[in-house]
């Protein structure tokens, strides 16, 4: 089973990171501190998954300083509304490798012509007398039905377009082999030492159901998904996009009573992310989140499987 603790990860979050409020610099917190998705001592994936180093006091009071003083992170990331959840993520832990001296390279193509990309190294990463190449996933997924062991196409993503199987599969069969690539050789200032997948976020599950599954981390971050109404009796904030990864905290912001969300989630197309909150000092506080799912999604999930739709 699941670690029960991490029933309790909002509330450590806050209780380590509640100075952090400015929407980015949490969230990069979150990135550093935050359980990793897979489990990096499971065989299943051959020593091939990343885990970031502890945070250290010196790190935290960086990241301190970054809330008192936003504008170095604010100015890396720029001016410009990122849609990508996965971009953003990605563009932060960027910023954090380039402040700590370790960034070798970030978002380099690998070309054999001008028209032909074969791909692109996410994080080149010094390493002593090498370099790490690291691919760096954001995923969230809903196990729909029970656990498949090792295959984890029960994972799926809430738009019923990508299973965590097929991401991985594409990531160490392909993404990870990148720097083998003829093309790459000539853009590599040092050999590449290790290849490796670092991948965050949370998983959700059928209400009172956490079990456990070889590869996936016993500590990672997870929540809930129902219909509208299955809904509990909370208080609730609809969470956009880019507010997924850290567990929420705001102010002036819409808190729906149940009955009210499960108005306005009544004709729902999409799964909605949402927090249950807390009112505290002033500030709404995350405690769990979950998907709110059309009603017909789990038949959706299942059709789409049967007919061959949902990768395999």
């Amino acid at each position: 089973m699941v670690d029960t603790a991490v029933a309790t990860f909002q509330v450590r979050f806050e209780q380590r990171w509640g100075h952090l409020t400015h929407p980015r610099v949490r969230a990069l917190a979150w990135l550093l501190d935050s359980p990793d998705l897979l489990d990096p001592a499971s065989a299943h994936w051959g020593g091939r998954i990343a885990s970031l180093p502890p945070v250290t006091p010196a790190v935290a009071a960086w990241l301190g300083a970054l809330q008192d003083d936003p504008s170095p992170l604010d100015a890396a990331l720029g001016p410009k509304f990122y849609s990508r959840l996965g971009l953003y993520a990605e563009k932060l832990l960027a910023f954090y490798f380039e402040q700590h001296g370790v960034l070798q390279a970030h978002g380099l193509q690998v070309q054999v012509n001008r028209n032909d990309t074969v791909g692109e190294f996410d994080f080149l990463l010094r390493h002593g007398d090498g370099l790490l190449h690291w691919e760096f996933a954001t995923k969230f997924y809903l196990l729909e039905g029970a656990p498949d062991p090792g295959v984890f196409n029960h994972l799926i993503g809430p738009n019923l377009a990508d299973t965590l199987g097929l991401k991985m599969r594409k990531i160490l069969d392909k993404q990870l082999a990148l720097s083998r690539h003829p093309a790459a050789q000539s853009l590599l200032a040092q050999p590449v030492r290790a290849a490796q997948a670092l991948v965050k976020g949370w998983l959700f599950y059928a209400p009172g159901t956490t079990p456990g599954m070889d590869g996936i981390s016993p500590e990672h971050g997870h929540g809930f998904w129902c219909t509208p109404t299955q809904l509990p009796a909370q208080r609730y904030v609809v969470l956009p996009r880019l507010q997924w990864l850290a567990p929420f905290k705001g102010r002036e912001v819409a808190v729906l009573d149940v009955d009210t969300l499960r108005a306005q989630l009544s004709d729902l197309a999409q799964p909605v992310m949402v927090a249950t909150v807390d009112h505290v000092e002033g500030w709404e506080v995350e405690r769990t989140r979950g998907f709110v799912v059309p009603h017909d999604w789990t038949q959706q999930a299942a059709a789409r499987r049967l007919a061959g739709l949902l990768p395999a």
